[in-house]
């Protein structure tokens, strides 16, 4: 059983749009996933722009990959080392922390991650 940055079962990230490195809705990892696709962002404009500016478009639809192009409020599995470069410049999007695996944890602390723990009252 995957388990998330909790200690607790890995929680379904998302599947509308249909995320993780598996395209199963799960920000879990493996040997194939050299990216390590674990932590599951609510994606925001800044942090779009930001990884287009770093080469990865997450805006443009790709319909032979079934990738719909991500828009703000998006949940998606992000490469732990994009969501650390992003947070370095204040771009980070906030995580669902009950969906993000714990090898994120391999790579930064859970003090760090809390700080960008989604809450609701975080989008009214």
């Amino acid at each position: 059983m995957d388990l998330n940055v909790l200690n607790q079962p890995l929680q379904c990230c998302c599947t509308s749009p249909l995320t993780g490195f598996y395209r199963d809705g799960f920000c879990k990892t493996g040997v194939q996933d050299y990216g390590t696709h674990t932590v599951c962002a609510i994606v925001t404009d800044d942090f779009l722009e930001y990884s287009l500016s770093r080469g990865n478009d997450l805006i443009t639809p790709i319909p032979q990959w079934n990738f719909p192009g991500l828009k703000p409020g998006d949940h998606w599995c992000l490469c732990i080392s994009r969501w650390l470069q992003a947070e370095k410049v204040g771009k980070a999007p906030f995580i669902k922390l009950e969906a993000t695996h714990i090898k994120s944890l391999d790579y930064c602390s859970l003090d760090l991650l809390k700080k960008y723990e989604f809450q609701k009252k975080d989008q009214e």
